[in-house]
């Protein structure tokens, strides 16, 4: 990005309270040992290293999905007055 790098726009949409919870992958042609918790430290949930294989892709948009339900499903339960960990039938 010309204007900054990837680490940076992860803060950036982090520091903006609408976007906090969007669920960020890094997709870095950067695959050398320790990068991937340099972009776990940088706020980004998940991290594929380029050339991308498509069964990596997969499973990080899988952990993204899984993620979003249960994020939903914990909202919906805080919606409704359950305690932290309701049974996943709150509607």
């Amino acid at each position: 990005m010309p204007e900054m790098d990837g680490y940076e726009a992860t803060r950036a949409i982090r520091g903006q309270r609408v976007f906090r919870g969007t669920y960020i992958i890094a997709m870095t042609a950067n695959a050398m040992q320790g990068d991937r918790d340099k972009c776990i430290v940088a706020g980004m949930d998940d991290y594929v290293s380029k050339p991308t294989r498509l069964p990596d892709l997969e499973a990080a948009l899988q952990r993204a999905v899984q993620t979003a339900a249960l994020t939903a499903t914990t909202q919906r339960a805080q919606m409704v007055g359950c305690p932290a960990f309701c049974p996943t039938s709150v509607s």
